[in-house]
């Protein structure tokens, strides 16, 4: 983990289709009556959110309740949700074609009922349909269809939290994605790393390496299917670029000095990364279509962990020019560097947000670190989380939520998630050893017009 550190500041498998392929979304026919009204929204009074009281009650038809059961893991993990217990549900067998009792759902104080089914098809896919309603305005807020294989039963899990997710907050959800990470195993003295992939729920995790070599800084492209990463070997460090759906592999070549802290740029067509040549330490960024490559910075200092902005036109990273770790911010061609971080400490691995409103980065002072974020002038600087160690922040697709490492002292470092409020934090999915997270974007585009229509919706 401190080599890691180190290195960011001074220095044919396929894992699952990353779109579903064969799936398909459409709105759901017919349902119920009456009033319309406004859009359910997320109170948030001083900074704390109000979770919804939310019943997923389990599906008919094949894994229905393990289905069920997933929505509500997710919807609970956002903060923004609070399924209610099962137990207390005071009405069974709901059906597509009916609506709900609302009074029974009013009376256990459920703000929103979703249910749903699993179809056979004649293909062998399957149609899982669902509705989401407002019980107390007693109308339908959404409804949905997705076709895909019985084996894609989590996935399709995900994208239904992920509608439920951005139909109920307007923003767009963040469950239909993974993480790829840096999987550690052995002793201290006898570490073994790993490239490896998981789902965001910590399920189904998957190496990508035999670890023959300590990896590093792995990073997603905009597209979900790959990733570059830094590979240490017996007498070599690459840089490489992974294909998850094929698992080819490819050097970005051999350079005159060490290369380290890939990132892509929004569109997937360059990779910024630092070199350490003749003992300085600058950032360049190479065309991948040409292999041209092209030094922006050129200071005595050390300029590393380079992070594009989402519109491509800055680049965040950090440098000890001043002396300490601060983080500056460059046009993409490298003119106008200029610093952003004003407090004490020694700032490093900074990550622009998605929505490119914010910049986020670890933080070490007075013997602890933190994960934290400010807006991209500098200003409005926060801690999320601190503790004895943490660092390498990752942004969730929608830019609410981060990922990063944390180690206790003389413990195991784990994955662990915080959102922009700092009051959701927890470990995440993955209870495994890992660290270096990044998070993928979301692996299908988000289906548009949320929105029920016809006499029994709530409008937009």
């Amino acid at each position: 983990m401190r080599l890691n550190l180190l290195l960011a500041s001074a220095c044919m498998i396929a894992v699952g289709a990353s779109s579903l392929a064969t799936a398909q979304s459409t709105p759901v026919p017919g349902a119920a009556p009456p009033q319309q009204q406004g859009p359910i929204e997320v109170e948030i009074d001083q900074g704390v959110i109000r979770p919804f009281q939310i019943a997923v009650a389990p599906f008919s038809g094949q894994n229905g309740a393990d289905l069920a059961g997933v929505i509500s893991g997710d919807l609970a993990r956002s903060g923004f949700f609070q399924p209610i217990n099962p137990r207390s549900f005071v009405e069974t067998g709901l059906t597509l074609a009916n609506a709900p009792d609302f009074p029974k759902w009013t009376g256990i104080g459920a703000q929103a009922v979703l249910y749903g089914s699993v179809t056979p098809r004649p293909d062998g896919r399957n149609n899982v349909g669902f509705r989401l309603y407002d019980p107390y305005r007693q109308c339908q807020l959404v409804s949905y269809q997705f076709t895909a294989t019985a084996e894609q039963w989590r996935r399709i899990a995900h994208k239904i939290a992920d509608v439920v997710y951005q139909r109920m907050t307007g923003e767009s959800g963040f469950f239909d994605s993974r993480i790829i990470y840096v999987a550690e195993s052995g002793t201290e003295l006898n570490r073994l790393s790993r490239l490896a992939i998981v789902d965001q729920d910590g399920y189904n995790p998957v190496f990508l390496t035999d670890g023959s070599e300590i990896i590093l800084t792995p990073r997603f492209s905009s597209n979900p299917d790959e990733i570059t990463y830094m590979a240490l070997g017996r007498d070599y460090s690459r840089i490489y670029l992974y294909n998850l759906s094929t698992g080819r592999r490819e050097s970005l070549g051999e350079f005159d000095g060490q290369a380290l802290a890939p990132r892509y740029s929004p569109d997937g067509t360059k990779v910024a990364f630092s070199i350490i040549r003749g003992g300085n330490t600058d950032v360049y960024v190479m065309d991948l279509r040409s292999r041209q490559l092209s030094r922006l910075t050129s200071d005595p200092g050390i300029d590393t962990s380079p992070s594009f902005s989402p519109d491509a036109s800055q680049i965040v990273f950090n440098s000890d020019r001043s002396g300490t770790p601060r983080l500056y911010v460059m046009n993409a061609n490298g003119s106008n560097q200029r610093p952003i971080s004003r407090g004490g400490g020694s700032y490093t691995a900074p990550s622009w947000s998605p929505r490119g409103d914010m910049i986020a980065f670890t933080k070490s002072s007075g013997g602890r670190f933190s994960i934290g974020v400010m807006n991209t002038d500098g200003s409005g600087e926060r801690s999320l989380s601190s503790s004895y160690f943490e660092e390498g922040p990752s942004w969730a697709p929608n830019g609410r939520y981060i990922m990063f490492a944390r180690q206790t002292r003389g413990g195991n470092t784990n994955l662990w998630m915080v959102d922009l409020s700092g009051r959701v934090i927890a470990q995440s999915g993955y209870q495994g050893r890992g660290s270096d997270p990044a998070w993928s974007p979301l692996l299908d585009a988000p289906p548009a017009g949320l929105g029920s229509s016809g006499p029994d919706s709530c409008g937009t």
